[in-house]
């Protein structure tokens, strides 16, 4: 469960940003311990252009492939989605589903219009089921238009110095003025997953969620491994054809946490197989 990693995070082991200047860093720069040495890790049989691997507990990272090059992340963008909807939203609060969203494509989770659903119902179909007619719901809720919303997600990025992201919509489709490097996607995944709700629904399998006017709705996650006997406690999917395969996994083994980001891969689960293997041997936590 993500219950022992997020105590880790909360317990300020790990960088934390939002003052109003934050130089970005290199991760391990401000790291307290070192990190568990993976076993060699077979680079050539990694398929993914973008990969970093992080140790958790001392924020250092144990293994990078061009971990600062900017490329599309696809729906690992809902991250700084989800994260503005958290910072200024209570989970409680009843957002309508816009009318006019229009045709969306990739994954949604058929958003009845005219229903309202909580904040926190949203934030489910957002992050665990990775559903773009919820970003675009909550990101209209929040700022008016999507174009709005963009703008903020550009600002809170600088502000948490990532200086290797732009933002162009809030799910993840292909833009040329979208992109992240695995560095940036990593900061903002571990500043992220400080807020309980969003390591909650990135770490559960599926959800039900219901409207006001009493349509439920089944989620289930995206992450292939939460649902298979491995050490993967929360994650995030994103796949487009400008960015290719992209995941993002928490990983408990051996007593630590690590964080793997893999950026344009050509199979994911394939590659994240490799480094769960890579990992000491007796150490694997089922």
């Amino acid at each position: 469960m993500y219950a022992s990693l997020l105590s880790v995070l909360l317990l300020g082991m790990v960088p934390v940003w939002g003052m109003s200047t934050v130089d970005h860093s290199p991760i391990g720069t401000m790291a307290i311990a070192s990190p568990s040495p993976l076993r060699s890790l077979p680079m050539g049989h990694l398929s993914a252009s973008g990969v970093l691997i992080v140790d958790v507990q001392s924020g250092q990272e144990v293994f990078a492939r061009d971990s600062n090059g900017a490329r599309p992340m696809a729906s690992l963008t809902k991250l700084m989605t989800a994260l503005l909807i958290v910072e200024n939203h209570a989970l409680d609060e009843w957002v309508r589903v816009p009318g006019d969203l229009g045709e969306l494509n990739g994954n949604i989770a058929h958003l009845p219009t005219g229903h309202e659903f909580t904040v926190g119902d949203l934030l489910s179909a957002l992050l665990t089921a990775s559903a773009n007619d919820a970003a675009e719901t909550l990101a209209r809720f929040h700022s008016g238009s999507v174009e709005a919303f963009v703008a903020e997600m550009n600002a809170r990025a600088e502000v948490l110095g990532l200086k290797r992201t732009h933002y162009a919509n809030v799910a993840g489709f292909d833009d040329p003025d979208q992109w992240s490097s695995p560095r940036d996607v990593a900061w903002l995944a571990l500043f992220a997953f400080r807020h309980p709700p969003i390591a909650q629904r990135l770490s559960q399998r599926g959800a039900q969620i219901r409207s006001r006017q009493g349509v439920m709705l089944s989620l289930t996650h995206t992450h292939a491994f939460l649902h298979a006997s491995t050490p993967v406690v929360a994650g995030k999917t994103g796949t487009t054809n400008g960015a290719g395969q992209c995941l993002l996994s928490f990983v408990e083994a051996g007593g630590r946490q690590y964080l793997v980001v893999l950026l344009n891969s050509q199979a994911r689960y394939v590659d994240l197989r490799v480094v769960l293997d890579a990992l000491p041997e007796n150490q694997k936590a089922a």
